[in-house]
């Protein structure tokens, strides 16, 4: 969780085991694979960058990297220590990180660039701090990111709140496509070379209980949303929400909630 100043550190502060509890596992399905694209194994230097939870930290530390993981919000980096022992963990904010040029074989981001007011100066700091011919892998929510994400928000803008849209953060100079290309142009003006990108596609399972603790919790741009309108708008959005759900439940009671991401990787430039 990084860079939007202010107001993005007061959504996250104090909401660390909240997110563990709820919309880290959604952000943990693209780990394997994120992994994989970046060539994780034993003994490579590797840097989580905007860890929360430490699910990256976790399975990198599982393949028996070396790693080193930094986040934001201190309370995230708490829980991440906790949570990966193995792990050297700190607290630093993008777009600049207090590690040397060339320091690290890998550096992730799992779905950091989606809270970052700066996401080009972002991907030149990851590019930085990789050494040449190493890899950065992140990933970012696609636009349109599925059935199953729009969930929340359905429900909001049902109750009648007006619910800013992510474009909203960055202005129109900074803001990019949230797609394949758009993505991978990104990485290219921010000194990435040989990027590449893919979509990928999942249904999230959870329960609705769950996924409304993280939104009530007021995890995130859209739980911040939730937790400060007045008890009766919340309790809407509530029955809005149940209403909705029931599009997503299974025979067995559970949601499987539609989701879209992008993964892309690159190689600093020399």
């Amino acid at each position: 969780m990084t860079d939007l100043g202010e107001s993005a550190s007061s959504i996250w502060s104090g909401r660390a085991v909240a997110y563990a509890e709820s919309f880290a596992a959604v952000c943990a399905y693209p780990i394997e694979d994120l992994l994989d694209a970046a060539g994780v194994g034993p003994d490579v230097r590797l840097l989580d960058v905007g860890t929360g939870s430490g699910n990256v930290a976790a399975g990198a530390c599982a393949r028996g990297a070396r790693v080193t993981a930094v986040d934001a919000d201190p309370g995230m980096a708490e829980v991440a220590a906790k949570t990966v022992p193995l792990a050297e963990v700190g607290v630093a904010e993008l777009p600049v990180l207090p590690f040397a040029d060339d320091a690290f074989d890998v550096v992730t981001a799992n779905f950091v660039l989606d809270h970052v007011g700066r996401p080009r100066r972002s991907l030149a700091e990851l590019g930085r701090v990789t050494r040449p011919g190493g890899r950065i892998a992140v990933t970012m929510w696609a636009v349109p990111g599925g059935e199953g994400r729009a969930l929340l928000g359905r429900a909001i803008e049902a109750a009648g709140v007006h619910r800013p849209t992510h474009r909203e953060v960055l202005d129109s100079e900074t803001d990019f496509p949230r797609t394949e290309q758009g993505l991978a142009d990104l990485m290219r003006a921010a000194g990435i070379a040989r990027p590449s990108c893919r979509t990928i596609a999942w249904d999230h399972l959870t329960s609705a209980q769950e996924w409304w603790h993280g939104a009530a919790s007021g995890v995130g741009f859209i739980g911040h949303l939730v937790a400060t309108q007045p008890p009766e708008i919340r309790a809407e959005i509530k029955r809005r929400f149940d209403l909705l759900s029931a599009e997503f439940t299974g025979p067995d009671g559970r949601l499987a909630l539609p989701h879209r991401a992008l993964l892309a990787t690159g190689t600093p430039e020399a």
